[in-house]
């Protein structure tokens, strides 16, 4: 920890150097860094100057011959060593390593499952309440690619989510979410079952991944849909397909095909890096099982059921009572649920 707190100290004084300062680049690696630390020097002081308070009030209890000073500082002892015990806790957590990928922006595709229409428009309400969500954290949403039905529902929508610490607070929503309600077309009044996927990954740069031009197959299509009729009439959209790992992405919301074109290989690199990962930690996560984040998107995560106004997360047990809110874009208290999982779960391996 004392090495930390010298790299903190390095690293404030280097922010101040012109050197450093003329030099851009450098200068925002620095500053990244700083910032990603102080969280664990703060603790890291504010847990020393705890510990060095108890250390005195031992002594105070230890030698001194005031039968009244000697109580009083039992007394505080017990408050000060549960703070230093709490202090303690948070530490091991900050000195957990970091997921390199958390500070990253995204890329969220969303698809229908099964459940015909209503899938479709569970989906559309999946895709509102992430915007939302969106909307209240102050991020960037950026549309890639829809493909709307025909009753205002979504087959599947791609959308990049740009911000602070984005990819450390969506990573959890991968896997299949389902739904429990009364569809708009039922007649009799019975609950049905649908359900959507949902993929989230990190937006990573060209230097990331390397893709050779000659593995890809780019086929352009019109739109069709809302736009007009550049869009309508000429073949702006753009459909990219990687021969080697048979993924398949297509843009379509830009006027330009050059624009499509860049989005698309952005979403393509973020899906040979998630593919790149997940066969990097595949032993690890055989060996502990991830109770959070296990990557499959065939796990079934989350229940949305609208009767009795639910939200259901399998993973950690947790069931909560405000899904109007949820849906909403209300998911702070859900997502940090499953930090705090996360975290114990890791601290748990650490042991």
């Amino acid at each position: 920890m004392e090495q930390v707190k010298a790299r903190y100290d390095e690293i404030t004084g280097l922010l101040g150097d012109p050197a450093v300062i003329s030099d851009q680049e450098r200068l925002k690696q620095l500053g990244k860094e700083h910032s990603e630390l102080t969280p664990l020097v703060k603790a890291y002081e504010t847990y020393r100057a705890a510990r060095r308070e108890l250390d005195g009030l031992r002594e105070i209890t230890a030698s001194s011959g005031d039968p009244d000073l000697k109580s009083m500082a039992q007394a505080e002892m017990e408050e000060v060593s549960a703070r230093v015990q709490r202090l303690e806790e948070e530490l091991k957590i900050l000195l957990l390593p970091r997921d390199p990928d958390d500070s990253r922006n995204v890329i969220v595709e969303i698809r229908a499952g099964t459940g015909g229409e209503e899938a479709a428009l569970f989906a559309a309400d999946l895709f509102r309440m992430y915007s939302r969500h969106a909307e209240r954290m102050s991020w960037k949403l950026d549309l890639l690619d829809l493909n709307e039905t025909g009753m205002g529902g979504v087959k599947e929508v791609s959308f990049g989510l740009g911000g602070e610490g984005v990819y450390g607070m969506m990573k959890f929503e991968s896997g299949v979410h389902r739904v429990q309600r009364v569809p708009e077309t039922e007649t009799q009044g019975r609950v049905h079952t649908s359900a959507a996927t949902v993929a989230v990954l990190p937006e990573v740069e060209a230097v990331d991944v390397a893709i050779n031009p000659a593995d890809l197959d780019i086929d352009t299509f019109r739109s069709g849909g809302k736009g007009g009729q550049n869009v309508n009439k000429v073949e702006t959209a753009v459909r990219i397909t990687h021969r080697p790992s048979g993924i398949v992405v297509a843009c379509r919301q830009e006027r330009s095909q050059f624009q499509n074109r860049e989005r698309a290989m952005k979403m393509l690199r973020a899906k040979l890096y998630e593919a790149k990962m997940v066969e990097q930690v595949g032993d690890v996560a055989a060996q502990r099982k991830m109770m959070v984040k296990s990557g499959d998107r065939s796990d079934k995560i989350r229940t949305y059921n609208f009767p009795q106004n639910r939200v259901t997360d399998h993973r950690i047990g947790v069931t909560l009572y405000n899904l109007s809110e949820i849906i909403d874009g209300k998911l702070d208290e859900l997502i940090e649920q499953l930090k705090i999982a996360d975290r114990t779960e890791k601290l748990k391996a650490a042991e």
